[in-house]
Parts: C-alpha cells; sequence; structure tokens
C-alpha cells in the first residue's frame, strides 16, 4: 500500500516537469530573455559612457589645479626674488646678506624645481616669459622631449592638457 502514494508523486512530478519543459520551449519565454538581455546591454553600454564621461571630467578638473598650481608656485618664488631684490639696502654687510639670502631663496627654489620635477618629470625654462618651455624627461626610457607652447596661440587648459598628454599623467 506504501507503493501507491509514491507512484502518485513521481506521476505528479513527472507532470510537472512535462509542464516546465512545454513552458521553457514556448517563444514567449525566450522573447522575455532576448528583451531582457537586450536591455542589460543598453543599460550597460549607458553606464559605460556615463564613467568615462565622469573619469574625464575628474581628469580635467585635475589638470586645471595642477596647472594653477604650478603656474601659482613659479610666480611666487619669482615675486618674492624681485620682493626681496628691491628691499634691499646699498651697504656692503647689507649686500652679503642679501647675497646669503638668495643662495638660500636659489636653493629653496632649485630643491622645489626638483621636486616639482621629480614628481610631473618636468623640468620647466624660466629664462623666456614669453613662452612656455621645457623638457620631459623619462628616467626609466632614458628619453628626453622638448616642449615649447605659446602662450599667444594656446589658452592656459589647452598647454596644460598638451603637457598632461606629453607626460602621461
Amino acid at each position: 500500500m506504501g507503493d501507491v502514494p509514491r507512484r502518485f508523486e513521481v506521476d505528479k512530478l513527472i507532470s510537472f516537469s512535462d509542464d516546465l519543459v512545454s513552458f521553457l520551449k514556448g517563444e514567449k519565454y525566450i522573447d522575455g530573455l532576448r528583451q531582457s538581455l537586450q536591455q542589460f546591454k543598453a543599460l550597460r553600454a549607458q553606464c559605460d559612457a556615463d564613467h568615462d564621461d565622469i573619469r574625464r571630467s575628474l581628469q580635467d578638473v585635475c589638470n586645471v589645479l595642477m596647472a594653477d598650481l604650478f603656474v601659482i608656485t613659479i610666480n611666487t618664488v619669482l615675486n618674492n626674488d624681485i620682493n626681496d631684490l628691491e628691499c634691499q639696502r646699498v651697504s656692503v654687510e647689507e649686500r652679503k646678506k642679501f647675497l646669503n639670502k638668495l643662495e638660500q631663496d636659489e636653493l629653496r627654489a632649485e630643491m622645489k624645481l626638483s621636486m616639482y620635477a621629480s614628481v610631473s618629470n618636468v623640468i620647466p625654462y624660466l629664462d623666456d616669459q614669453s613662452k612656455i618651455s621645457g623638457h620631459i624627461v623619462e628616467r626609466d626610457k632614458k628619453v628626453v622631449e622638448k616642449f615649447e607652447f605659446d602662450p599667444m596661440k594656446m589658452n592656459a587648459f589647452d598647454t596644460c592638457n598638451s603637457i598632461w598628454k606629453m607626460i602621461n599623467l
């Protein structure tokens, strides 16, 4: 007698399996899956595009901030040197003090410039204020690349972007 209920459950299971197979073979189910897959692909493409836009925006902001910092630092060092020159007196002792201070300031400026060069691999030429020029040094590749930009032909933002592209940061 225990065999009859078990047989009934097996028949129920077989019937359920047949219904499931019929359902899975149906076009509506496959069309639904296809539509879900297409929607997933479209959503993924939009997410990738949004991610790329945000990444580019962040890189642009970073480039502008780094360019501003670089220009402000160089201008501060140059303005400090000019102000120091204007404020010095003519006496010999004061000249000695002034020369010592200039040497310290020059050493400090060289150390700052060395730090900036180590971080960005850019060594600027500060002699000619009418143009933005210098070298990009890649020590591991043993490569030195010269650059020169005319501020009259390019704005600061484009100049900064060009330098960033050259140093690949």
